[in-house]
């Protein structure tokens, strides 16, 4: 069986080696204030609606949590009498920004907890959702956005991305307002997203001519330390509106990303190659088989029968192998022409690539998503 794979690869750009390869963003863009940060909600709750593609029997759960809803309502029913399929048992996530203020909406998640086969036009009923502390934060609802569809029988259906998992665009409102404070007093800590000596010191050395000298200074790759002004004082909001907006050249290391379940290969603009040679061929073997029907002639005993007889073909291929020389130093756009001068699939790009890495000849690091 032959299998289509589709690839992806972004060129971010080559940079000569030995040239400064730093991008430029803005503060807020690779760091964040100390002490300020986002909260996981979760929350338990059921989706309803479902064309028959809810939670079986087996999933004793849902029975019980609908028994408990309706039995809210007056009606009291024991699950063990109940048979529904149009309802299923889903975890419910968010990301609560900090500062939020009673009355904000947020992105929810839904994902499906027992062995419905599709949330495909579910609405989620009211959950409430709990911060980290087990206190309700938020109240969810809304309907289901899965960015796919399925439909048909077991036997017969068709279906396009994932089914199971769904968001619901605002389906969540904050009902209480976070605990967040401000820090004050004669310091501030910048932490950046990505730890880097780089980039903390270029981060300084912004902050520094914003400021005035000695305003700055990298603790460590993660961190960096800000004296507050003595105009500032008092006014933290007011000083970290003056920095965020300043840009700073953030650094970051080669890499090379593969995502071997979807075919994708992103290939980072600092991405290097020591000298190689690469050659590299498949081998595809497919074996069919084709049904024929052996029916007896008319004169053949009376004991003839008309049998089906299994006719079984093996075709086995290799592509020829060329060999690529690469030079020492070559950047992400000779690599690039290079793997499409071989005219490899993204299944081969992956073996390349990891093999370059085991050579020591890729000089980048391979994040495996």
């Amino acid at each position: 069986m032959m299998v289509a794979v589709l690839m992806a690869v972004v060129v971010l750009g080559s940079a000569p080696v030995g040239a400064r390869s730093g991008a430029s963003m803005r503060i807020k863009d690779v760091a964040s204030l100390v002490g300020v940060r986002a909260m996981p909600l979760i929350g338990y709750g059921l989706v309803i609606g479902l064309n028959r593609t809810g939670d079986k029997r087996q999933t004793l759960f849902s029975n019980l949590s609908l028994a408990n809803t309706l039995e809210r309502f007056g009606v009291v029913v024991s699950p063990e009498l109940m048979k529904v399929e149009n309802i299923a048992a889903v975890m419910v996530s968010a990301e609560l920004p900090p500062f939020a203020r009673p009355g904000v909406r947020l992105d929810i998640t839904v994902s499906s907890i027992g062995d419905a086969r599709s949330l495909q036009g579910g609405t989620l009923v009211p959950t409430p959702m709990r911060g980290t502390d087990g206190q309700v934060v938020a109240l969810a609802q809304g309907a289901l956005t899965l960015g796919g569809f399925g439909g048909g029988t077991q036997s017969n259906s068709v279906q396009v991305n994932h089914l199971t998992a769904g968001r619901v665009p605002g389906g969540a409102m904050v009902q209480v307002q976070p605990r967040g404070i401000v820090p004050d007093g004669d310091q501030v800590m910048l932490a950046l997203n990505t730890p880097d000596f780089s980039t903390a010191s270029r981060l300084a050395a912004v902050v520094d001519g914003a400021l005035g000298a000695g305003s700055a200074r990298a603790l460590d790759p993660a961190t960096v330390s800000i004296t507050v002004p003595a105009h500032f004082k008092g006014n933290i909001p007011e000083l970290m509106a003056r920095i965020e907006p300043l840009p700073v050249e953030s650094d970051m290391p080669a890499r090379v990303v593969i995502n071997e379940r979807t075919g994708t290969v992103v290939i980072g603009s600092l991405v290097t190659l020591g000298a190689a040679a690469v050659a590299h061929g498949s081998l595809s073997v497919r074996i069919s088989t084709r049904f024929d029907v052996s029916q007896p002639n008319g004169f053949a005993p009376n004991r003839a029968e008309t049998v089906v007889v299994p006719n079984e073909q093996v075709d086995v291929r290799e592509t020829d192998a060329r060999l690529i020389a690469l030079e020492e130093g070559v950047t992400l756009d000779a690599v690039v022409r290079a793997l499409n001068s071989l005219g490899v699939t993204p299944r081969d790009i992956i073996a390349i690539v990891q093999a370059l890495k085991a050579a020591g000849s890729l000089r980048a690091d391979i994040v495996i998503i």
